[in-house]
């Protein structure tokens, strides 16, 4: 793990985020005196003037309200400030309507697949800005956007829209929550859980927004810091129903197959495919021989390279990642490319 890198930042005098409010509270002031310290400073200021009077009014006063340092990926401690709750903003930057569903209806899939929304579009981290979506391009915007909430919440507001878990009974689209109380503007962060990415439950894909834009990444359970301080929860609006299906090719819509988390009965091939023992043989963390046989299946087809030691009977993410590669191969996207073998992706890769 590479070590945090800080950037010293003199607070802005008109500045009103936290970081700079607080470094005009605690910056000592100068010494005073006479002699040649004053006179030294009498020249600093003098060629600080000239310097200014060749940049724009407009850039050399415009307060910088952008993070004080940028995180690298996997450092160990971002630094994410995080705004107060507020309402949906439109694109001109106007609040939204008044909420009408508190704690709206949505499935794993739809999370997400939000949450891999902001991934490809790289979203810059903001404590201020909003995306075109009407979500504060923060933490805690971000877990708000993925659950679908009608508000931008923030870290002290996040808990009421779930219920806390424990880690064994974490599923993706979950979240972990640190919110502290002494410092909850830059001493919080929250993250969407993505699965396990071992059968040791040692480490987990996140999503989450951090500077300096959203990103997705192995990351050690339960985080990189604080690691006493996450708590699980579950959306209370999670429910089971079936995930919207992609168009076919020819512009109808088609069921969702059953390798899709979610998929209803009424889904194409659901049961009845020879060897098949249920997607419940292939969850995070299942040890079977059936796992073995798929991997070894898999290979065959010629999806071995996401295996570093070859299939085995733990089910991991290198399992997930080459039935995720065959089912886009049948051309297969979003919730039907999950990565779980349903009835339809055994039947297809036994043939």
């Amino acid at each position: 793990m590479t070590a945090p890198v800080f950037e010293d930042v003199d607070p802005a005098s008109d500045c009103g985020c936290p970081g700079c409010v607080h470094g005009r509270r605690a910056a000592p002031r100068p010494p005073s005196g006479r002699g040649r310290p004053a006179a030294r400073g009498v020249v600093v200021v003098a060629a600080a003037s000239a310097a200014l009077a060749t940049v724009p009014p407009a850039a050399a006063l415009a307060p910088d309200h952008s993070p004080h340092r940028q995180a690298l990926p996997g450092d160990g401690a971002p630094d994410t400030p995080q705004g107060a709750k507020a309402p949906l903003h439109g694109q001109a930057g106007r609040p939204g309507g008044p909420a009408t569903a508190p704690i709206p209806a949505t499935t794993r899939t739809q999370i997400i697949n939000r949450a891999k929304v902001w991934v490809a579009a790289q979203v810059p981290y903001s404590m201020y800005a909003f995306w075109s979506d009407g979500y504060r391009q923060d933490c805690s915007g971000y877990v708000s956007m993925a659950w679908g909430l009608p508000n931008n919440e923030w870290t002290g507001s996040l808990g009421q829209f779930g219920v806390k878990i424990t880690k064994e009974e974490l599923q993706p689209g979950d979240i972990l929550l640190y919110h502290n109380p002494d410092n909850p503007e830059k001493g919080s962060h929250v993250v969407i859980f993505g699965g396990w990415t071992d059968h040791t439950h040692t480490s987990y894909t996140v999503y989450e927004q951090t500077p300096p834009h959203t990103r997705r990444q192995a990351t050690p359970y339960p985080y990189w810091s604080n690691a006493d301080k996450y708590v699980p929860y579950r959306y209370k609006g999670v429910t089971k129903a079936a995930a919207v299906a992609p168009p076919a090719a020819d512009g109808k819509a088609v069921a969702p197959h059953p390798g899709a988390a979610g998929s209803g009965p009424g889904a194409p091939a659901s049961h009845g495919v020879p060897g098949y023992p249920g997607r419940r043989y292939f969850r995070p963390g299942a040890a079977n021989d059936h796992v073995t046989r798929l991997g070894a299946q898999l290979v065959k087809k010629g999806f071995g390279r996401f295996y570093d030691l070859g299939p085995g009977p733990h089910w991991g993410d290198s399992d997930r990642r080459a039935v995720e590669a065959f089912q886009r191969a049948q051309g297969w996207r979003g919730g039907a490319a999950d990565g779980y073998p349903g009835p339809e992706t055994w039947r297809r890769l036994f043939a």
